[in-house]
Formats: structure tokens, sequence, C-alpha cells
């Protein structure tokens, strides 16, 4: 008994490290533990904004419509950058689907996936999201780079990127509403 006292924290160490070997435990936790990290993102100084080099970028939604992103020049646009396999992907999801059914009609949100139409819709149905799935047809607009999971670019009425996240972040959180609020009202 007296060598199971000694050893509780190396135990506990050995059961973390199984579960994160064991590929139907380690999504779970990797989901977990990014949004027990997650907090509102930070909005970039306003000398440091990039803008959108043009608006020559065409989508595709699930149902296979064509979408061109210049539709939404002069708008607020959330674009981010997803994969349903994206375990920090993931775990912010239920943030921006709370934050998109408050803002849905205020704001453009556009969930880009690089995966097939059937993977991403599925995905969203068995979670019921309603958020708004797209393909790329083109490459996106400079400086938009979605290369890292996830990333997420709030676009102001102007065309400055106002937010470049790259990872999970609590897209749903006080601040960052204050700062969508205010990205509106301009």
């Amino acid at each position: 008994m007296k060598l199971f006292k000694n050893q509780w924290s190396n135990i506990i160490i050995i059961v973390i490290v199984l579960a994160m070997v064991i590929p139907q435990t380690r999504k779970p936790i990797q989901i977990f533990v990014n949004k027990l990290i997650s907090f509102a993102p930070s909005v970039n100084d306003e000398d440091d904004r990039k803008k959108i080099a043009d608006y020559n970028w065409v989508l595709e939604n699930v149902r296979g419509k064509r979408t061109e992103f210049s539709e939404f020049e002069g708008e607020v646009v959330i674009v981010n950058f997803w994969a349903t396999w994206c375990p920090p992907c993931i775990a912010e999801m239920p943030s921006f689907q709370e934050l998109y059914e408050d803002y849905g009609n205020k704001a453009t949100f556009l969930f880009v996936s690089g995966e097939q139409h059937e993977t991403v819709d599925g995905y969203m149905k068995r979670k019921r999201f309603t958020l708004p799935s797209y393909k790329m047809l083109t490459k996106a607009p400079e400086p938009m780079d979605g290369r890292t999971l996830p990333t997420t670019y709030v676009i102001s009425k102007d065309g400055s990127i106002v937010v470049d996240k790259v990872g999970s972040a609590d897209w749903n959180s006080d601040s960052f509403r204050q700062t969508l609020d205010k990205l509106i009202a301009e």
C-alpha cells in the first residue's frame, strides 16, 4: 500500500499518456483542453491592420451554389477556416454557433473547409449547427491564409482585418461581442 501512495502522480501521468495515445480518447481530450484554454480573441491595433487585397474569391456552399466574396464588400465579415477532424476547430464551434444565432443577420459568417460538402454537412447536422459552410473554388485573397486550422478573420466594412486569430478562441465572449457591435455600428 505504501508503494501506491508514493506513486500516485506517476500513475496519473501514465493514465493521461495512455488516454492521449488511444485515438478514441485523444480527440475528446484535445477538444476539452482547447475549450478550457480558449479566451476571447484580441483585436489588432489600428496601425497594424492589413486590408483585404481584393474581393476576388469564389466559394461554394453545401448545396453547390457559387458565392462571390465580392457580394460581402462593405459588410462585417467573419471568415473561419476549419475542418471536421481538427480538435481546436471543433472546440470553438459551439461559441460560433451561439454568436451566429445572435449576429447572423447583422454580419456575414463564412465557415470555409477544404473537406467534401457531404462530410461538412453531415458534421453540421449531427451537431445541430446552422453555420453557413463553404468550400473554396479559388484562392483566398491576400493577406488571408487558412493553412493553419483554425484561423479566423474578422473584416470590417472598409476591408480591414480587425482580428486574425490562429487557434481556438471563445467567440461568444462579451468582449468580442462588444467588438462586433462596434464594427457593425460603424
